[in-house]
Protein backbone atom coordinates (compact mmCIF):
# COMPACT_ATOMS: atom_id res chain seq x y z
CA UNK A 1 0.00 0.00 0.00
CA UNK A 2 1.61 3.08 -1.14
CA UNK A 3 -0.07 6.46 0.11
CA UNK A 4 1.49 9.34 -1.01
CA UNK A 5 -1.39 11.38 -1.13
CA UNK A 6 -2.89 11.28 2.46
CA UNK A 7 -4.65 14.66 3.07
CA UNK A 8 -2.79 17.68 5.66
CA UNK A 9 -0.19 14.90 6.36
CA UNK A 10 2.14 17.34 7.59
CA UNK A 11 -0.50 18.40 9.78
CA UNK A 12 -0.84 14.75 11.02
CA UNK A 13 2.64 14.16 11.53
CA UNK A 14 3.20 17.42 13.01
CA UNK A 15 -0.29 16.44 15.36
CA UNK A 16 1.80 13.55 16.63
CA UNK A 17 4.37 14.95 17.57
CA UNK A 18 2.97 17.81 19.31
CA UNK A 19 0.61 15.04 20.91
CA UNK A 20 3.84 12.81 22.02
CA UNK A 21 5.27 15.87 23.92
CA UNK A 22 2.27 16.85 25.64
CA UNK A 23 1.03 13.56 26.67
CA UNK A 24 4.63 12.60 28.04
CA UNK A 25 5.00 16.14 29.72
CA UNK A 26 1.41 15.95 31.55
CA UNK A 27 2.37 12.02 32.58
CA UNK A 28 6.22 12.54 33.44
CA UNK A 29 5.56 13.99 37.09
CA UNK A 30 3.05 10.81 38.27
CA UNK A 31 5.46 8.04 36.51
CA UNK A 32 4.85 4.68 38.76
CA UNK A 33 1.74 5.98 40.72
CA UNK A 34 -0.04 3.06 40.96
CA UNK A 35 -3.23 4.45 42.50
CA UNK A 36 -6.09 6.02 40.62
CA UNK A 37 -5.19 9.95 39.97
CA UNK A 38 -7.71 12.71 39.30
CA UNK A 39 -5.80 15.09 37.62
CA UNK A 40 -7.28 17.63 34.52
CA UNK A 41 -4.29 19.45 33.20
CA UNK A 42 -0.63 19.63 33.44
CA UNK A 43 0.61 19.39 37.46
CA UNK A 44 2.63 21.30 37.51
CA UNK A 45 2.34 23.73 34.64
CA UNK A 46 5.41 22.86 32.11
CA UNK A 47 7.88 26.06 30.82
CA UNK A 48 8.84 23.46 28.16
CA UNK A 49 8.34 19.53 27.26
CA UNK A 50 9.74 17.28 29.63
CA UNK A 51 12.50 15.30 28.21
CA UNK A 52 11.23 11.85 27.78
CA UNK A 53 12.94 8.11 26.58
CA UNK A 54 9.30 7.71 24.91
CA UNK A 55 10.38 10.63 22.27
CA UNK A 56 14.02 10.83 22.45
CA UNK A 57 14.63 7.35 20.97
CA UNK A 58 13.01 8.19 18.32
CA UNK A 59 14.74 11.18 17.13
CA UNK A 60 17.77 9.20 18.00
CA UNK A 61 16.52 6.46 15.27
CA UNK A 62 15.53 9.14 12.77
CA UNK A 63 19.23 10.55 12.88
CA UNK A 64 20.58 7.31 12.80
CA UNK A 65 18.37 6.71 9.76
CA UNK A 66 18.97 9.99 7.92
CA UNK A 67 22.78 9.22 7.38
CA UNK A 68 21.83 5.71 5.76
CA UNK A 69 21.83 5.76 1.77
CA UNK A 70 19.61 4.03 1.12
CA UNK A 71 17.60 4.69 4.52
CA UNK A 72 16.08 1.33 5.13
CA UNK A 73 14.51 0.01 8.76
CA UNK A 74 17.13 -2.70 9.95
CA UNK A 75 16.88 -4.82 13.85
CA UNK A 76 20.64 -4.59 13.57
CA UNK A 77 21.59 -1.36 12.42
CA UNK A 78 18.87 -0.15 15.68
CA UNK A 79 21.17 -2.39 18.18
CA UNK A 80 24.08 -0.94 17.35
CA UNK A 81 22.29 2.35 17.84
CA UNK A 82 21.80 1.49 21.35
CA UNK A 83 25.54 1.51 21.69
CA UNK A 84 26.58 4.16 19.88
CA UNK A 85 23.92 6.99 21.25
CA UNK A 86 21.99 5.69 24.24
CA UNK A 87 23.23 5.46 28.13
CA UNK A 88 19.26 4.44 28.94
CA UNK A 89 20.10 1.40 31.51
CA UNK A 90 16.77 0.60 33.40
CA UNK A 91 15.49 -2.50 32.60
CA UNK A 92 14.87 -4.46 29.59
CA UNK A 93 17.22 -0.83 27.84
CA UNK A 94 20.24 -2.50 30.01
CA UNK A 95 19.44 -5.86 29.47
CA UNK A 96 19.68 -5.44 25.60
CA UNK A 97 22.95 -3.25 25.96
CA UNK A 98 24.23 -6.04 28.24
CA UNK A 99 22.91 -8.62 25.16
CA UNK A 100 24.91 -6.95 22.65
CA UNK A 101 27.87 -6.22 25.02
CA UNK A 102 27.75 -10.20 25.11
CA UNK A 103 28.21 -10.55 21.40
CA UNK A 104 24.39 -11.52 20.55
CA UNK A 105 22.26 -9.95 17.59
CA UNK A 106 18.65 -9.49 17.60
CA UNK A 107 16.20 -11.11 18.07
CA UNK A 108 18.30 -12.77 20.98
CA UNK A 109 19.41 -9.33 22.56
CA UNK A 110 15.72 -8.80 23.65
CA UNK A 111 14.83 -12.65 24.31
CA UNK A 112 17.37 -13.64 25.68
CA UNK A 113 17.54 -13.79 29.88
CA UNK A 114 15.26 -10.70 30.02
CA UNK A 115 12.33 -10.44 32.48
CA UNK A 116 11.25 -7.13 31.06
CA UNK A 117 9.99 -8.74 27.44
CA UNK A 118 6.47 -7.90 28.31
CA UNK A 119 6.96 -4.25 29.17
CA UNK A 120 5.72 -1.18 27.67
CA UNK A 121 9.85 0.27 26.13
CA UNK A 122 8.96 -0.67 22.93
CA UNK A 123 5.20 0.24 22.46
CA UNK A 124 6.41 3.78 23.33
CA UNK A 125 8.57 4.21 20.44
CA UNK A 126 5.69 3.24 17.88
CA UNK A 127 4.87 6.80 16.08
CA UNK A 128 8.08 6.67 14.18
CA UNK A 129 7.06 3.47 12.52
CA UNK A 130 4.02 4.95 11.89
CA UNK A 131 5.12 7.89 10.44
CA UNK A 132 6.97 6.45 8.31
CA UNK A 133 4.87 4.12 6.81
CA UNK A 134 1.52 6.32 6.95
CA UNK A 135 -1.81 4.17 5.60
CA UNK A 136 -0.03 1.29 5.59
CA UNK A 137 -0.57 -0.42 9.22
CA UNK A 138 1.08 -3.71 7.33
CA UNK A 139 4.41 -2.18 6.76
CA UNK A 140 4.13 0.08 9.85
CA UNK A 141 3.85 -3.14 12.04
CA UNK A 142 6.89 -4.77 9.75
CA UNK A 143 9.19 -1.90 11.27
CA UNK A 144 7.69 -2.20 14.50
CA UNK A 145 8.78 -5.44 14.88
CA UNK A 146 12.44 -4.62 13.77
CA UNK A 147 12.23 -2.18 16.20
CA UNK A 148 11.04 -4.10 19.44
CA UNK A 149 12.89 -7.33 19.00
CA UNK A 150 16.11 -5.21 20.18
CA UNK A 151 15.09 -5.18 23.32
CA UNK A 152 11.76 -7.56 24.18
CA UNK A 153 10.15 -10.55 23.18
CA UNK A 154 6.82 -11.95 22.93
CA UNK A 155 3.98 -9.42 24.11
CA UNK A 156 6.36 -6.67 24.66
CA UNK A 157 7.40 -6.92 20.85
CA UNK A 158 3.23 -7.24 19.87
CA UNK A 159 2.22 -3.97 21.92
CA UNK A 160 4.50 -1.96 19.46
CA UNK A 161 3.21 -3.57 16.45
CA UNK A 162 -0.16 -3.21 17.61
CA UNK A 163 0.11 0.43 18.56
CA UNK A 164 2.11 1.13 15.41
CA UNK A 165 -1.03 -0.26 12.97
CA UNK A 166 -3.16 1.97 14.63
CA UNK A 167 -1.21 4.98 14.49
CA UNK A 168 -0.51 4.24 10.71
CA UNK A 169 -4.47 2.95 10.21
CA UNK A 170 -5.46 6.47 11.43
CA UNK A 171 -3.81 8.71 8.76
CA UNK A 172 -6.39 7.10 6.24
CA UNK A 173 -9.22 5.46 8.65
CA UNK A 174 -10.59 7.53 12.04
CA UNK A 175 -13.41 4.76 12.77
CA UNK A 176 -12.14 3.67 16.34
CA UNK A 177 -13.75 0.33 15.94
CA UNK A 178 -11.92 -0.17 12.41
CA UNK A 179 -9.02 0.80 13.48
CA UNK A 180 -8.73 -1.07 16.83
CA UNK A 181 -9.86 -4.29 14.57
CA UNK A 182 -6.64 -3.44 12.30
CA UNK A 183 -4.38 -3.61 15.32
CA UNK A 184 -5.90 -6.54 16.48
CA UNK A 185 -5.33 -8.14 12.81
CA UNK A 186 -1.81 -8.28 13.02
CA UNK A 187 -1.55 -10.44 16.67
CA UNK A 188 -1.59 -13.91 17.40
CA UNK A 189 -4.35 -15.65 18.24
CA UNK A 190 -2.74 -16.52 21.18
CA UNK A 191 -1.49 -13.01 22.17
CA UNK A 192 -2.24 -11.93 25.29
CA UNK A 193 -2.23 -8.07 24.43
CA UNK A 194 -4.92 -9.33 21.68
CA UNK A 195 -7.54 -10.86 24.74
CA UNK A 196 -6.77 -7.76 26.76
CA UNK A 197 -8.28 -5.32 24.14
CA UNK A 198 -10.91 -7.36 23.54
CA UNK A 199 -12.07 -7.97 27.09
CA UNK A 200 -11.59 -3.91 27.21
CA UNK A 201 -14.07 -3.22 24.62
CA UNK A 202 -16.25 -5.87 26.35
CA UNK A 203 -16.16 -4.59 29.72
CA UNK A 204 -16.51 -0.87 28.37
CA UNK A 205 -19.40 -1.38 26.29
CA UNK A 206 -20.78 -3.45 29.46
CA UNK A 207 -20.18 -0.79 32.32
CA UNK A 208 -19.28 2.46 30.12
CA UNK A 209 -17.53 3.46 33.46
CA UNK A 210 -13.40 3.47 33.12
CA UNK A 211 -13.11 3.88 36.70
CA UNK A 212 -14.50 0.47 37.05
CA UNK A 213 -13.12 -0.81 33.61
CA UNK A 214 -9.90 -0.02 35.47
CA UNK A 215 -9.98 -2.17 38.47
CA UNK A 216 -10.99 -4.95 36.00
CA UNK A 217 -7.87 -4.87 33.98
CA UNK A 218 -5.90 -4.83 37.42
CA UNK A 219 -7.75 -7.40 38.69
CA UNK A 220 -6.89 -9.89 35.93
CA UNK A 221 -3.87 -8.49 34.67
CA UNK A 222 -1.84 -6.78 37.24
CA UNK A 223 1.40 -8.05 38.33
CA UNK A 224 3.41 -5.53 40.50
CA UNK A 225 5.43 -4.33 37.45
CA UNK A 226 4.35 -0.54 36.32
CA UNK A 227 6.02 -1.14 33.00
CA UNK A 228 3.99 -3.63 32.42
CA UNK A 229 2.55 -3.78 28.51
CA UNK A 230 -0.19 -5.45 29.03
CA UNK A 231 -1.98 -3.15 31.72
CA UNK A 232 -0.64 0.00 29.99
CA UNK A 233 -1.49 -0.43 26.79
CA UNK A 234 -4.67 -1.52 28.10
CA UNK A 235 -5.25 1.72 29.93
CA UNK A 236 -4.34 4.11 26.31
CA UNK A 237 -6.96 1.83 24.71
CA UNK A 238 -9.32 2.59 28.00
CA UNK A 239 -8.53 6.72 27.82
CA UNK A 240 -9.35 6.57 23.71
CA UNK A 241 -13.00 4.56 24.55
CA UNK A 242 -14.17 7.11 27.08
CA UNK A 243 -12.84 10.19 26.30
CA UNK A 244 -15.52 10.88 23.62
CA UNK A 245 -13.15 12.05 21.05
CA UNK A 246 -12.11 15.22 23.44
CA UNK A 247 -8.37 15.22 23.11
CA UNK A 248 -7.73 16.37 26.88
CA UNK A 249 -9.97 14.30 28.24
CA UNK A 250 -9.18 10.95 26.61
CA UNK A 251 -5.47 11.61 27.64
CA UNK A 252 -5.96 12.68 31.70
CA UNK A 253 -7.96 9.45 32.24
CA UNK A 254 -5.10 7.06 30.69
CA UNK A 255 -2.89 8.96 33.04
CA UNK A 256 -5.33 8.94 35.95
CA UNK A 257 -5.60 5.00 35.13
CA UNK A 258 -1.66 5.06 36.83
CA UNK A 259 1.37 3.23 36.59
CA UNK A 260 3.71 3.92 33.42
CA UNK A 261 2.03 7.16 33.10
CA UNK A 262 4.58 9.44 30.55
CA UNK A 263 4.37 6.55 28.65
CA UNK A 264 -0.19 6.04 28.47
CA UNK A 265 -0.62 9.69 28.23
CA UNK A 266 1.87 10.13 25.02
CA UNK A 267 1.07 6.98 23.21
CA UNK A 268 -2.35 7.72 23.01
CA UNK A 269 -1.94 11.81 22.79
CA UNK A 270 0.18 11.08 19.71
CA UNK A 271 -2.63 8.64 18.32
CA UNK A 272 -5.26 11.34 19.00
CA UNK A 273 -2.81 14.31 17.43
CA UNK A 274 -3.07 11.80 14.14
CA UNK A 275 -6.55 11.64 13.83
CA UNK A 276 -7.31 15.44 14.54
CA UNK A 277 -4.56 17.93 14.87
CA UNK A 278 -6.92 20.53 15.21
CA UNK A 279 -8.14 18.99 18.41
CA UNK A 280 -4.97 19.65 20.54
CA UNK A 281 -5.99 22.93 21.15
CA UNK A 282 -3.81 25.81 22.10
CA UNK A 283 -4.32 25.42 26.15
CA UNK A 284 -2.12 22.25 25.90
CA UNK A 285 0.62 24.10 23.08
CA UNK A 286 1.28 26.72 24.93
CA UNK A 287 3.01 25.59 27.83
CA UNK A 288 5.53 23.29 26.27
CA UNK A 289 6.48 25.41 22.91
CA UNK A 290 8.18 23.80 20.18
CA UNK A 291 11.42 23.09 21.17
CA UNK A 292 12.58 20.07 21.35
CA UNK A 293 14.37 19.16 24.91
CA UNK A 294 16.20 15.36 25.15
CA UNK A 295 17.85 13.62 28.18
CA UNK A 296 21.69 13.99 28.74
CA UNK A 297 21.48 9.92 28.11
CA UNK A 298 21.26 10.94 24.25
CA UNK A 299 24.74 11.25 23.13
CA UNK A 300 26.67 11.51 19.89
CA UNK A 301 23.73 12.94 17.89
CA UNK A 302 22.57 16.65 16.44
CA UNK A 303 18.59 16.49 16.75
CA UNK A 304 16.20 19.25 15.67
CA UNK A 305 15.21 22.27 17.31
CA UNK A 306 11.81 21.77 17.05
CA UNK A 307 9.53 19.59 17.15
CA UNK A 308 8.31 21.37 13.33
CA UNK A 309 12.24 20.46 12.46
CA UNK A 310 11.38 17.50 13.50
CA UNK A 311 8.35 16.80 11.15
CA UNK A 312 10.16 17.92 8.68
CA UNK A 313 13.06 15.37 8.80
CA UNK A 314 10.26 12.16 9.02
CA UNK A 315 8.64 13.38 5.77
CA UNK A 316 11.97 13.47 3.93
CA UNK A 317 12.88 10.13 5.36
CA UNK A 318 9.68 8.80 4.25
CA UNK A 319 10.04 9.80 0.59
CA UNK A 320 13.46 8.32 0.93
CA UNK A 321 12.40 5.16 2.52
CA UNK A 322 9.21 4.79 -0.20
CA UNK A 323 7.38 2.17 1.82
CA UNK A 324 10.43 -0.36 1.76
CA UNK A 325 9.99 -3.12 3.94
CA UNK A 326 12.68 -4.51 6.17
CA UNK A 327 15.14 -7.04 4.53
CA UNK A 328 15.33 -10.02 7.08
CA UNK A 329 18.40 -11.25 7.43
CA UNK A 330 18.40 -14.51 9.49
CA UNK A 331 21.82 -15.39 11.62
CA UNK A 332 22.46 -18.62 13.30
CA UNK A 333 22.75 -17.93 17.13
CA UNK A 334 23.95 -19.99 20.08
CA UNK A 335 23.34 -19.08 23.67
CA UNK A 336 24.91 -22.23 25.06
CA UNK A 337 28.38 -20.49 25.55
CA UNK A 338 26.57 -18.04 27.72
CA UNK A 339 25.57 -20.12 30.64
CA UNK A 340 26.57 -19.18 33.93
CA UNK A 341 28.81 -21.37 35.99
CA UNK A 342 27.67 -22.17 39.78
CA UNK A 343 27.20 -24.00 42.75
CA UNK A 344 24.06 -25.69 44.37
CA UNK A 345 23.13 -26.99 47.39
CA UNK A 346 20.56 -27.55 49.87
CA UNK A 347 20.28 -27.99 53.93
CA UNK A 348 17.72 -29.93 56.22
CA UNK A 349 17.14 -26.20 57.91
CA UNK A 350 15.20 -23.22 57.64
CA UNK A 351 16.75 -19.72 57.40
CA UNK A 352 16.92 -17.28 60.53
CA UNK A 353 14.93 -14.37 60.61
CA UNK A 354 17.23 -13.02 62.71
CA UNK A 355 20.49 -13.20 60.72
CA UNK A 356 20.23 -8.96 59.99
CA UNK A 357 24.05 -8.43 61.60
CA UNK A 358 26.95 -7.22 59.49
CA UNK A 359 28.82 -9.55 62.30
CA UNK A 360 26.92 -12.97 61.61
CA UNK A 361 29.69 -15.10 60.20
CA UNK A 362 28.59 -16.15 56.66
CA UNK A 363 26.86 -20.16 56.22
CA UNK A 364 29.28 -22.30 54.34
CA UNK A 365 28.42 -24.03 51.25
CA UNK A 366 26.80 -28.05 52.05
CA UNK A 367 29.71 -30.78 51.48
CA UNK A 368 27.33 -32.57 48.98
CA UNK A 369 27.06 -29.15 46.96
CA UNK A 370 27.46 -29.67 43.23
CA UNK A 371 28.66 -27.70 40.17
CA UNK A 372 25.78 -26.60 38.17
CA UNK A 373 25.18 -24.23 34.69
CA UNK A 374 22.19 -21.94 34.61
CA UNK A 375 21.43 -20.82 30.85
CA UNK A 376 21.63 -16.63 32.39
CA UNK A 377 20.91 -15.21 35.38
CA UNK A 378 17.49 -15.58 35.39
CA UNK A 379 16.70 -19.02 37.32
CA UNK A 380 13.90 -20.97 37.74
CA UNK A 381 13.86 -24.47 39.80
CA UNK A 382 11.16 -27.01 39.86
CA UNK A 383 9.94 -27.44 43.69
CA UNK A 384 10.03 -31.09 43.21
CA UNK A 385 14.10 -30.65 42.87
CA UNK A 386 13.59 -28.76 46.24
CA UNK A 387 14.47 -31.68 48.62
CA UNK A 388 15.44 -29.48 51.48
CA UNK A 389 13.70 -26.47 53.55
CA UNK A 390 16.99 -24.28 51.95
CA UNK A 391 18.51 -23.65 48.58
CA UNK A 392 22.34 -22.85 48.46
CA UNK A 393 23.76 -20.81 45.71
CA UNK A 394 27.31 -19.89 45.18
CA UNK A 395 28.22 -17.72 42.33
CA UNK A 396 32.08 -16.30 41.26
CA UNK A 397 32.26 -13.13 39.74
CA UNK A 398 35.75 -11.36 38.70
CA UNK A 399 36.16 -7.56 38.48
CA UNK A 400 38.42 -6.07 36.15
CA UNK A 401 39.31 -3.16 38.24
CA UNK A 402 38.47 -1.63 41.57
CA UNK A 403 35.21 0.33 41.69
CA UNK A 404 31.85 0.63 42.93
CA UNK A 405 29.19 -2.39 41.81
CA UNK A 406 25.59 -3.05 42.68
CA UNK A 407 24.91 -6.59 43.53
CA UNK A 408 21.26 -7.74 42.89
CA UNK A 409 20.19 -10.72 44.21
CA UNK A 410 15.88 -11.06 43.65
CA UNK A 411 13.70 -13.52 44.56
CA UNK A 412 9.86 -13.27 45.89
CA UNK A 413 11.23 -15.55 48.80
CA UNK A 414 12.94 -15.23 52.04
CA UNK A 415 16.83 -14.76 51.05
CA UNK A 416 19.73 -13.95 53.00
CA UNK A 417 22.79 -13.21 50.77
CA UNK A 418 26.86 -12.90 51.74
CA UNK A 419 29.42 -11.31 49.85
CA UNK A 420 33.09 -12.38 50.18
CA UNK A 421 32.24 -14.29 53.32
CA UNK A 422 30.57 -10.91 55.16
CA UNK A 423 26.70 -10.71 55.49
CA UNK A 424 25.25 -8.32 52.71
CA UNK A 425 21.57 -8.32 52.79
CA UNK A 426 18.61 -9.90 53.49
CA UNK A 427 14.73 -9.96 52.95
CA UNK A 428 11.70 -12.21 54.15
CA UNK A 429 9.01 -13.74 52.31
CA UNK A 430 6.80 -12.07 50.17
CA UNK A 431 9.51 -10.25 48.38
CA UNK A 432 9.01 -8.24 44.88
CA UNK A 433 9.72 -10.76 41.91
CA UNK A 434 11.02 -7.47 40.08
CA UNK A 435 14.68 -8.01 39.33
CA UNK A 436 15.95 -4.45 38.53
CA UNK A 437 18.83 -2.82 39.39
CA UNK A 438 16.67 1.21 39.27
CA UNK A 439 13.32 0.09 41.52
CA UNK A 440 11.51 -1.46 43.67
CA UNK A 441 11.96 -3.44 46.23
CA UNK A 442 15.54 -1.79 47.80
CA UNK A 443 16.40 -5.08 50.01
CA UNK A 444 17.52 -7.29 47.01
CA UNK A 445 20.89 -5.16 46.56
CA UNK A 446 23.56 -3.31 47.84
CA UNK A 447 26.17 -1.00 46.69
CA UNK A 448 29.63 -2.06 47.79
CA UNK A 449 33.56 -1.02 46.59
CA UNK A 450 35.02 -4.35 44.66
CA UNK A 451 38.61 -5.00 44.34
CA UNK A 452 39.94 -6.44 41.03
CA UNK A 453 39.69 -9.95 40.92
CA UNK A 454 37.52 -12.99 42.07
CA UNK A 455 34.92 -12.47 44.55
CA UNK A 456 32.12 -15.15 45.65
CA UNK A 457 28.40 -14.44 46.78
CA UNK A 458 26.43 -16.59 48.55
CA UNK A 459 22.76 -17.03 48.74
CA UNK A 460 20.50 -18.98 50.90
CA UNK A 461 16.97 -19.44 50.13
CA UNK A 462 13.98 -20.71 51.05
CA UNK A 463 11.69 -23.33 49.68
CA UNK A 464 8.65 -21.74 48.80
CA UNK A 465 6.12 -22.11 51.02
CA UNK A 466 3.58 -23.71 48.50
CA UNK A 467 4.45 -26.58 45.44
CA UNK A 468 5.47 -23.77 43.39
CA UNK A 469 8.96 -23.40 41.28
CA UNK A 470 11.63 -21.31 42.98
CA UNK A 471 12.63 -18.06 40.95
CA UNK A 472 15.84 -15.66 41.64
CA UNK A 473 18.10 -13.24 39.55
CA UNK A 474 21.04 -12.30 40.05
CA UNK A 475 23.04 -9.14 38.89
CA UNK A 476 25.87 -6.95 38.96
CA UNK A 477 26.07 -3.45 37.78
CA UNK A 478 28.21 -0.35 37.75
CA UNK A 479 26.70 1.58 40.58
CA UNK A 480 26.89 5.19 38.95
CA UNK A 481 24.75 4.53 36.22
CA UNK A 482 22.97 1.17 37.10
CA UNK A 483 24.54 -0.52 33.39
CA UNK A 484 25.07 -4.46 33.60
CA UNK A 485 28.82 -5.66 33.88
CA UNK A 486 28.49 -8.33 31.27
CA UNK A 487 31.18 -9.87 31.45
CA UNK A 488 31.86 -10.67 35.38
CA UNK A 489 30.18 -13.89 35.81
CA UNK A 490 32.29 -17.58 34.66
CA UNK A 491 30.05 -18.27 31.81
CA UNK A 492 30.84 -21.86 30.63
CA UNK A 493 29.49 -23.53 26.94
CA UNK A 494 26.30 -25.99 28.08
Amino acid sequence: MNNNNINNLRERILGCWLGKAIGGTLGAPFEGVEEQLNIKYYSPIPTEMVANDDLDLQIVWANVLNRLNPVRVDRHILAQTWVDHIKFYPDEYGVALRNIALGLKPPLTGSYDNYFINSIGAAIRSEIWACLAAGDPALAAAYAYEDACVDHAEEGIWAEVFWAAIESAAFIESNQHQLLETGLSFLPKTSMIRQIIINIIAWWHQHSDWQYVRQLILTHYGNGNFTDALVNIAFMVLGWLAGNGNFGESICIAVNCGMDTDCTGASLAALLGILNPQSIDEQWQKPIGRGLVLSPEIFGIKPPASIDAFTDLILNLRERLNYCYPAIKKEEQSIDSLAIHAELGFLNQYLCRTITSKNEPAWSMPTDSCPVSFSGTIVELDYKSLRYPTIMVKYKIKISKQQLVKIMFNTPEMCIVWIDGQFAFRYDQGGLWLPSFNRQPLNDKCILTLDAGTHEIIAAISRPATPSSLKWAIGVADARTNAWLPDVFERRKI
